[in-house]
């Protein structure tokens, strides 16, 4: 397991998930789900049983660096790789791809969000190793799919073909194409065909193959990656990092690469995945009442309330009466109530009250 490695990506902000994910303290960084672990943690956990603990490596923000090693006391501080900026994944995989690659030329490596939940840990941690066995004999790249359950309009979608080489693994197909987040039609179309997975944005590749891959579709990213490499593990990285972080462009991997290559492959698996995307996914993880409330907090009292989330801290009284399909959460201060089929505004609220109230209620 000496070649294997796993970059945990945790850059990222949250915003759907306000008033409990703020600027300050993303979602990722966050008791989420009430386990006694943030979702960082729970990722940590995970990976750390595919490769070596020294091999695990974490993308995040300058501003949360302090956070990271926090919260991570095992992971090596000079594994925290800081972006000065928010460019997607595209730039934070090339960073930590070209990094490693330099370190270990024999690299296979696992890329995973840092605030998805995992059910079945023993089911998805098979799933990986599956996957590095065929990345360490092919130059190709793999995405984890996931079997959908409903035809959800919030996941992207990979069709698949069966695969152009013999698989030890049955599991693994051939990407034929991506798809974006659809429509409620075409998700239905998809659910019913059986050739469409849900991405679920988890990726396994040597780094030699993703850095051939990203040089040959995205050449404009990977030159300002590349340019970096006599900088890449010595005093002067820091320096090199700002400097790319402030010309390359913002794109995800997805749109820089995976549907451009034409050695893109899928594992199906089914290791109860979520996204944890929004309020409304959460919804669907968390037990539930016998009126379908999902209730997060010690102190919830309700009456003639149906299919609503309500999460709090553990020691506010709330007391709701009449509520049918709400979110209502409270964090640091902010209240917010909202119909859960109108969730796709909460962006639009951050916004509004950054611009009303100030930076700090967000």
């Amino acid at each position: 397991m000496k070649h294997h490695y796993a970059i945990i990506m945790a850059g990222g902000v949250g915003t759907r998930f306000w008033p409990m994910s703020t600027t300050q303290h993303p979602k990722q960084f966050l008791d989420i789900l009430g386990t006694g672990q943030t979702l960082l943690q729970q990722t940590y956990d995970r990976v750390a049983q595919t490769c070596p603990i020294e091999n695990i490596f974490v993308v995040t923000s300058n501003a949360y660096e302090k956070l990271v090693a926090e919260q991570l006391p095992k992971l090596l501080k000079e594994n925290i790789l800081c972006e000065s900026a928010r460019k997607n994944t595209a730039p934070c995989i090339a960073y930590a791809s070209y990094k490693i690659h330099k370190r270990d030329p024999k690299a296979i490596t696992l890329v995973a969000p840092s605030d998805h939940l995992v059910k079945k840990e023993d089911t998805f941690v098979k799933a990986i190793k599956s996957c590095f066995d065929k990345a360490k004999q092919q130059d190709c790249l793999i995405t984890l799919g996931i079997k959908p359950t409903r035809p959800d309009t919030g996941y992207g979608y990979i069709q698949f073909i069966k695969s152009d080489v013999e698989e030890k693994d049955k599991r693994i197909n051939k990407v034929k194409t991506f798809t974006e987040k659809p429509d409620a039609e075409m998700a239905n179309f998809f659910m019913d065909s059986g050739d469409f997975l849900w991405n679920s944005g988890i990726f396994i590749w040597s780094t030699e193959s993703i850095i051939s891959a990203m040089e040959k579709h995205d050449p404009e990213l990977a030159n300002v990656f590349k340019e970096g490499w006599d900088f890449y593990n010595t005093d002067k990285e820091k320096e090199f990092v700002n400097r790319a972080y402030a010309t390359c462009k913002n794109i995800s991997i997805d749109y820089s690469v995976m549907e451009k290559a034409k050695n893109v492959y899928v594992r199906s698996s089914i290791f109860g995945w979520s996204d944890l995307g929004t309020w409304g996914s959460l919804y669907t993880q968390i037990k539930k009442d016998d009126k379908n409330n999902a209730l997060v907090g010690k102190n919830i009292i309700t009456y003639d309330c149906n299919n609503c989330i309500v999460q709090v801290p553990k020691d506010k009284l709330v007391v709701l009466q009449g509520l049918e399909d709400y979110i209502v959460v409270e964090s640091e201060g902010v209240l917010m109530i909202c119909k859960k089929q109108d969730e796709q505004q909460i962006r639009n609220f951050v916004n509004d009250v950054k611009v009303s109230k100030g930076e700090k209620f967000v």
